[in-house]
């Protein structure tokens, strides 16, 4: 599993999924650059999760909210005084690692003793404005569901919602982590796809069993189907949550969350009401009962989701390495190749094919090297669907289509390929 991990590191970063953020300068701990192919499949990600969670139903809108707020904003959430982790140092080789990721009193780097834990806040501090003072200290985002509490009111008052809506959002977060490791497991920035689920109190816990349910499903349906539930503990969770269950996917390193949904009670809205002043509460306009919302949160890491689709795709048969990815989440849905490059009759009929089949797919044109290695290279980097062009073709309007998985291949008449596809590239 380990050395299979290794591979698909190496695989990211040759492939252009991933790269070491920095690296010409011998990078930055916890921070990735994602390349062409990594970008594609993020976006994937993120359009599979938005369509399911806002496109498809009527009682949920989206934000996007900044990345800097006021800082009265995690003042009152509690990040400022609570947001931590306990930090312990090795005294010999001064590395520093969370309390709960070591045993005993040695350091399991060197086997240098381990100074006590101290807390360490996990926010980015920064200034705003010419002055670099108290008054003018803020923070990057640890988290995104701030911005979406403090909207309450406003997509309340701009949108004609009723209790239960939702608002999602998905945007970047930042924590300084400790220890960041395994890839893009755990870094300093990464991707936040949130959605706080505003109910009734009393529905909360039928509702919090719903979203579970619902969210453990859409796995399946981007090719990520072997992964598990997990309910917290309460000596796990936070303080706020009445319960937390957490999906999981075994990576190489072990089963780890890639999301969990929490019901949160009305602890936010309670404490940003308190904060600033403002009525968070919500008028029932048919029974007339007045109330704050308990809130339901699925919250899932981009990143972390991204790795695990990589890690579940990865293949190797006794010829070749595949990312054998759901075609919805495939980086590439189809790559067009002529037989021949010196072939100037193939490759007008198989550029005339690419140009129309991109107007509806993520496509790409290859014309390097035997076909062969086309074939192979498209396999490493997940693309379902190889269409070749070749002498048939210019006299029977045909072309042959290979699966990536099976390696099957089959004539397709050129009028019938987007309908072939649309049958497969669901």
């Amino acid at each position: 599993m380990k050395e299979n991990f290794e591979k698909i590191v190496s695989l990211a970063k040759r492939r252009g999924f991933i790269y070491p953020g920095s690296e010409i300068y011998g990078g930055l701990g916890g921070f990735y650059d994602w390349g062409h192919l990594g970008v594609k499949l993020k976006w994937n990600i993120e359009w599979a999760w938005w369509r399911e969670m806002v496109q498809l139903r009527d009682d949920v809108v989206g934000i996007d909210a900044a990345l800097i707020m006021n800082p009265k904003v995690w003042e009152a959430s509690g990040h400022v005084s609570g947001f931590a982790d306990a930090l312990v140092e090795c005294k010999k080789c001064h590395h520093r690692f969370k309390a709960d990721e070591t045993k005993g009193d040695e350091c399991p780097d060197c086997g240098g003793k381990l100074t006590g834990a101290k807390q360490f806040n996990l926010m980015f501090k920064t200034f705003v404005g010419a002055s670099e003072d108290s008054s003018s200290v803020a923070y990057l985002r640890p988290e995104t569901a701030g911005g979406i509490f403090v909207n309450f009111k406003n997509t309340l008052s701009t949108n004609r919602l009723k209790i239960p809506f939702g608002i999602a959002q998905i945007g970047k977060a930042f924590r300084n982590e400790i220890n960041p490791k395994d890839f893009v497991f755990r870094t300093r920035e990464f991707k936040q796809m949130e959605l706080e689920y505003f109910v009734k109190p009393g529905e909360d816990e039928k509702i919090f069993n719903e979203w579970v349910e619902r969210r453990f499903a859409w796995y399946k349906t981007i090719g990520l189907g072997d992964v598990r539930k997990r309910e917290q503990t309460k000596e796990e969770r936070a303080h706020y949550s009445k319960a937390t269950t957490d999906i999981e996917y075994e990576f190489p390193f072990g089963w780890q969350e890639i999301e969990g949904i929490a019901n949160r009670g009305n602890f936010d809205l309670s404490a940003h009401a308190k904060a600033s002043g403002q009525d968070f509460s919500y008028l029932d306009e048919e029974t007339k009962e007045r109330f704050i919302p308990y809130v339901i949160e699925p919250s899932a890491g981009e990143e972390r989701i991204a790795l695990a689709l990589l890690c579940d795709a990865y293949t190797e048969e006794k010829e070749r390495v595949v990312l054998k990815f759901h075609p919805k989440i495939a980086p590439v849905k189809v790559a067009i190749f002529p037989l021949l490059a010196n072939k100037p009759e193939l490759v007008k009929l198989a550029r005339k094919i690419y140009e129309e089949l991109r107007l509806e797919y993520t496509a790409v044109w290859d014309d390097r090297g035997n076909i062969g290695k086309r074939y192979y290279a498209q396999d490493e980097i997940g693309t379902p669907y190889c269409i070749t062009v070749d002498f048939d073709s210019l006299e029977k309007s045909d072309v042959t289509v290979r699966d990536r998985d099976s390696m099957k291949q089959e004539r397709i008449k050129m009028k019938d390929l987007k309908e072939y596809l649309n049958g497969k590239i669901v």
